[in-house]
Protein backbone atom coordinates (compact mmCIF):
# COMPACT_ATOMS: atom_id res chain seq x y z
CA UNK A 1 0.00 0.00 0.00
CA UNK A 2 1.77 3.76 -0.99
CA UNK A 3 0.90 6.13 1.11
CA UNK A 4 0.56 8.83 -1.42
CA UNK A 5 -1.28 12.04 -1.79
CA UNK A 6 -2.04 11.98 -5.16
CA UNK A 7 -3.55 7.87 -5.64
CA UNK A 8 -6.83 7.27 -3.94
CA UNK A 9 -6.54 3.47 -2.41
CA UNK A 10 -9.88 1.05 -2.89
CA UNK A 11 -12.69 1.40 -0.53
CA UNK A 12 -11.71 -1.00 2.31
CA UNK A 13 -14.31 -3.14 3.51
CA UNK A 14 -12.28 -4.99 6.34
CA UNK A 15 -14.93 -5.92 9.08
CA UNK A 16 -14.37 -4.23 12.49
CA UNK A 17 -15.72 -5.36 15.57
CA UNK A 18 -16.93 -2.01 17.25
CA UNK A 19 -19.12 0.42 16.88
CA UNK A 20 -18.99 2.06 13.28
CA UNK A 21 -21.86 5.00 14.07
CA UNK A 22 -18.58 7.24 14.32
CA UNK A 23 -21.07 10.50 13.82
CA UNK A 24 -23.11 9.53 16.50
CA UNK A 25 -19.72 8.79 18.88
CA UNK A 26 -17.68 11.84 18.10
CA UNK A 27 -20.64 14.04 19.15
CA UNK A 28 -21.02 11.85 22.21
CA UNK A 29 -17.32 12.49 22.64
CA UNK A 30 -17.64 16.23 22.43
CA UNK A 31 -20.47 16.53 24.80
CA UNK A 32 -18.09 14.35 27.60
CA UNK A 33 -15.13 16.63 26.80
CA UNK A 34 -16.55 19.80 27.29
CA UNK A 35 -17.91 18.13 30.46
CA UNK A 36 -14.62 17.46 31.51
CA UNK A 37 -12.98 20.76 30.12
CA UNK A 38 -15.69 22.49 31.67
CA UNK A 39 -15.09 20.47 35.39
CA UNK A 40 -11.56 21.65 35.05
CA UNK A 41 -12.32 25.98 35.04
CA UNK A 42 -15.43 25.84 36.63
CA UNK A 43 -15.76 23.26 38.47
CA UNK A 44 -12.65 21.67 40.07
CA UNK A 45 -13.92 20.03 42.93
CA UNK A 46 -16.76 18.32 41.18
CA UNK A 47 -14.98 14.96 40.76
CA UNK A 48 -17.98 13.23 38.52
CA UNK A 49 -17.61 15.84 35.70
CA UNK A 50 -13.81 14.59 35.35
CA UNK A 51 -14.84 10.81 35.68
CA UNK A 52 -17.69 11.59 32.60
CA UNK A 53 -14.87 13.26 30.91
CA UNK A 54 -12.50 10.31 30.82
CA UNK A 55 -15.16 8.70 28.25
CA UNK A 56 -14.08 10.95 25.83
CA UNK A 57 -10.82 10.08 24.67
CA UNK A 58 -11.56 6.55 24.44
CA UNK A 59 -14.14 7.59 21.34
CA UNK A 60 -11.74 9.64 19.84
CA UNK A 61 -9.21 6.84 19.65
CA UNK A 62 -11.99 3.96 18.37
CA UNK A 63 -13.06 6.59 15.87
CA UNK A 64 -9.82 7.43 14.51
CA UNK A 65 -9.07 3.67 14.00
CA UNK A 66 -11.81 3.70 12.47
CA UNK A 67 -11.19 6.34 9.88
CA UNK A 68 -7.64 5.13 9.29
CA UNK A 69 -9.23 1.67 8.15
CA UNK A 70 -11.83 3.03 5.98
CA UNK A 71 -9.97 6.09 4.55
CA UNK A 72 -8.57 6.00 1.21
CA UNK A 73 -6.16 8.63 1.17
CA UNK A 74 -4.28 7.92 4.56
CA UNK A 75 -1.88 10.63 4.04
CA UNK A 76 -4.32 13.72 3.36
CA UNK A 77 -6.28 12.01 6.40
CA UNK A 78 -2.85 12.66 8.21
CA UNK A 79 -2.62 15.75 6.72
CA UNK A 80 -5.83 16.99 8.08
CA UNK A 81 -5.81 16.20 11.24
CA UNK A 82 -2.33 17.75 11.53
CA UNK A 83 -3.45 21.10 9.80
CA UNK A 84 -6.66 21.09 12.67
CA UNK A 85 -4.05 20.52 15.63
CA UNK A 86 -2.15 23.27 14.64
CA UNK A 87 -4.45 25.68 13.85
CA UNK A 88 -6.27 24.87 17.18
CA UNK A 89 -2.95 25.04 19.71
CA UNK A 90 -3.53 28.69 20.13
CA UNK A 91 -6.86 28.41 21.05
CA UNK A 92 -5.74 25.08 22.90
CA UNK A 93 -3.52 27.55 24.81
CA UNK A 94 -6.32 30.44 25.94
CA UNK A 95 -8.82 27.77 26.47
CA UNK A 96 -7.18 25.61 28.89
CA UNK A 97 -4.41 27.60 30.18
CA UNK A 98 -1.77 25.51 28.27
CA UNK A 99 1.83 26.61 27.23
CA UNK A 100 3.15 26.35 23.76
CA UNK A 101 4.49 23.00 24.21
CA UNK A 102 2.02 21.29 25.50
CA UNK A 103 0.22 19.81 22.89
CA UNK A 104 -3.33 18.69 22.33
CA UNK A 105 -4.46 15.39 21.66
CA UNK A 106 -5.31 16.19 18.85
CA UNK A 107 -1.77 16.06 17.60
CA UNK A 108 -1.62 12.26 19.58
CA UNK A 109 -4.27 11.82 16.49
CA UNK A 110 -1.74 12.26 14.01
CA UNK A 111 1.12 10.51 15.78
CA UNK A 112 -0.95 7.52 16.26
CA UNK A 113 -2.17 7.70 12.78
CA UNK A 114 1.24 7.50 11.65
CA UNK A 115 2.08 4.87 13.52
CA UNK A 116 -1.21 2.78 12.19
CA UNK A 117 -0.58 3.24 8.34
CA UNK A 118 3.25 2.29 8.77
CA UNK A 119 1.97 -1.04 10.15
CA UNK A 120 -0.73 -1.05 7.59
CA UNK A 121 2.25 -0.13 4.74
CA UNK A 122 4.12 -3.51 6.22
CA UNK A 123 7.06 -2.60 3.54
CA UNK A 124 10.86 -2.33 4.40
CA UNK A 125 9.41 -3.89 8.29
CA UNK A 126 7.32 -0.43 8.75
CA UNK A 127 5.44 -2.31 11.10
CA UNK A 128 7.88 -2.13 13.44
CA UNK A 129 10.52 1.43 12.57
CA UNK A 130 7.30 3.67 12.25
CA UNK A 131 5.50 2.99 15.77
CA UNK A 132 8.99 2.89 17.44
CA UNK A 133 9.55 6.58 15.94
CA UNK A 134 6.19 7.49 16.87
CA UNK A 135 7.08 6.37 20.37
CA UNK A 136 10.97 8.17 20.33
CA UNK A 137 8.98 11.32 19.17
CA UNK A 138 7.03 11.38 22.51
CA UNK A 139 10.07 11.16 24.48
CA UNK A 140 10.96 14.53 23.04
CA UNK A 141 7.31 16.91 23.09
CA UNK A 142 4.77 16.90 26.05
CA UNK A 143 1.27 15.78 24.16
CA UNK A 144 -1.77 15.20 25.64
CA UNK A 145 -1.86 11.47 27.04
CA UNK A 146 1.23 10.80 25.92
CA UNK A 147 2.74 7.58 25.41
CA UNK A 148 0.13 5.66 27.41
CA UNK A 149 -2.37 7.14 24.64
CA UNK A 150 -0.39 6.02 22.00
CA UNK A 151 -0.55 2.24 23.55
CA UNK A 152 -3.96 2.80 23.77
CA UNK A 153 -4.65 3.59 20.51
CA UNK A 154 -2.35 1.07 18.99
CA UNK A 155 -4.21 -1.76 21.11
CA UNK A 156 -7.51 -0.96 20.06
CA UNK A 157 -6.24 -1.05 16.37
CA UNK A 158 -4.80 -4.30 16.69
CA UNK A 159 -7.75 -5.50 18.34
CA UNK A 160 -10.07 -4.11 16.11
CA UNK A 161 -11.80 -7.16 14.49
CA UNK A 162 -12.43 -9.22 17.36
CA UNK A 163 -14.93 -8.23 20.12
CA UNK A 164 -13.74 -10.25 22.56
CA UNK A 165 -9.74 -9.12 21.55
CA UNK A 166 -11.06 -5.90 21.93
CA UNK A 167 -12.66 -6.05 25.13
CA UNK A 168 -9.72 -7.24 26.64
CA UNK A 169 -7.19 -4.62 25.61
CA UNK A 170 -9.42 -2.00 26.14
CA UNK A 171 -10.36 -3.37 29.71
CA UNK A 172 -6.94 -4.35 30.34
CA UNK A 173 -5.26 -1.10 29.66
CA UNK A 174 -7.90 1.18 31.43
CA UNK A 175 -6.70 -0.57 34.52
CA UNK A 176 -2.93 -0.41 34.14
CA UNK A 177 -3.74 3.40 33.17
CA UNK A 178 -5.37 3.84 36.46
CA UNK A 179 -2.78 3.04 38.93
CA UNK A 180 -1.35 6.55 39.07
CA UNK A 181 -4.73 8.30 39.42
CA UNK A 182 -7.18 8.68 42.29
CA UNK A 183 -9.82 6.28 43.85
CA UNK A 184 -13.38 6.94 43.27
CA UNK A 185 -15.47 6.16 46.06
CA UNK A 186 -18.81 7.92 45.34
CA UNK A 187 -20.70 9.52 42.06
CA UNK A 188 -23.16 11.97 42.57
CA UNK A 189 -23.68 11.77 46.13
CA UNK A 190 -23.82 7.63 45.77
CA UNK A 191 -21.26 6.05 48.20
CA UNK A 192 -19.56 3.10 45.95
CA UNK A 193 -20.32 0.86 49.61
CA UNK A 194 -19.48 -2.23 47.59
CA UNK A 195 -15.86 -1.08 47.12
CA UNK A 196 -15.80 -2.29 51.10
CA UNK A 197 -17.26 -5.81 50.38
CA UNK A 198 -14.40 -8.50 51.28
CA UNK A 199 -12.49 -10.07 48.18
CA UNK A 200 -14.26 -8.43 45.65
CA UNK A 201 -13.89 -5.16 47.20
CA UNK A 202 -10.49 -4.85 46.50
CA UNK A 203 -11.03 -6.09 42.61
CA UNK A 204 -13.78 -3.26 42.27
CA UNK A 205 -11.25 -0.31 43.88
CA UNK A 206 -8.93 -1.03 40.86
CA UNK A 207 -11.88 -0.62 38.33
CA UNK A 208 -13.08 2.92 40.75
CA UNK A 209 -9.94 4.99 39.58
CA UNK A 210 -10.35 8.20 38.08
CA UNK A 211 -8.11 6.74 34.70
CA UNK A 212 -9.49 2.99 35.09
CA UNK A 213 -13.30 4.38 34.60
CA UNK A 214 -12.69 5.17 31.05
CA UNK A 215 -13.90 2.01 30.65
CA UNK A 216 -17.50 3.57 30.75
CA UNK A 217 -16.78 4.01 27.07
CA UNK A 218 -16.19 0.21 26.40
CA UNK A 219 -20.38 -0.29 26.07
CA UNK A 220 -20.65 2.50 23.07
CA UNK A 221 -17.62 1.00 21.24
CA UNK A 222 -18.86 -2.94 21.76
CA UNK A 223 -22.67 -2.24 20.73
CA UNK A 224 -23.46 -1.12 17.76
CA UNK A 225 -25.76 2.07 17.90
CA UNK A 226 -27.25 3.02 13.97
CA UNK A 227 -28.44 6.68 14.18
CA UNK A 228 -27.44 7.10 10.83
CA UNK A 229 -25.78 10.20 12.12
CA UNK A 230 -23.82 11.93 9.10
CA UNK A 231 -21.57 15.18 10.06
CA UNK A 232 -20.22 17.13 6.99
CA UNK A 233 -16.41 16.06 6.93
CA UNK A 234 -15.53 19.98 7.80
CA UNK A 235 -17.67 20.02 10.57
CA UNK A 236 -16.33 16.49 12.19
CA UNK A 237 -12.86 18.31 12.16
CA UNK A 238 -14.02 21.66 13.27
CA UNK A 239 -15.60 20.50 16.07
CA UNK A 240 -12.78 20.40 18.43
CA UNK A 241 -11.29 24.19 18.16
CA UNK A 242 -15.13 25.37 18.17
CA UNK A 243 -15.56 23.66 21.81
CA UNK A 244 -12.32 25.09 22.58
CA UNK A 245 -13.45 28.77 21.60
CA UNK A 246 -16.89 28.03 23.23
CA UNK A 247 -14.88 27.69 26.50
CA UNK A 248 -12.93 30.78 25.71
CA UNK A 249 -16.22 32.67 25.83
CA UNK A 250 -17.30 30.78 29.05
CA UNK A 251 -14.11 31.62 30.75
CA UNK A 252 -14.79 35.73 29.97
CA UNK A 253 -18.35 35.53 30.85
CA UNK A 254 -18.50 33.95 34.22
CA UNK A 255 -14.99 33.92 35.41
CA UNK A 256 -14.23 37.42 33.75
CA UNK A 257 -10.92 36.70 31.88
CA UNK A 258 -8.96 39.32 30.55
CA UNK A 259 -6.87 39.47 27.03
CA UNK A 260 -3.68 39.53 29.03
CA UNK A 261 -4.56 36.33 31.30
CA UNK A 262 -6.15 34.59 28.12
CA UNK A 263 -2.42 35.17 26.30
CA UNK A 264 -0.24 34.76 29.48
CA UNK A 265 1.27 31.79 27.97
CA UNK A 266 1.90 33.33 24.59
CA UNK A 267 4.65 35.61 26.30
Amino acid sequence: MEITAERTLPRNNEELAGNLDTGFLKVLALVFMLIDHMGVLFFPTVQEMRVLGRIAMPLYAWCLVVGNVKTRRPLMYCLRLLLIAVVSQPLYMMALNHEWNYFSILFLLCIATVAIQGIRWGKYLSQIWVPALCYLLLGFIHVDYGWKGLTFILLLYLARNNKAGLFAAFFGFCLFWGTSSGGVTQFFGLEFSFLKWPGIGDLLRAVCKLQSLAVLALPLILIPTHTRLRLPKWLGYAIYPLHLVLLIVLRVLLKGATWEALTAYFR
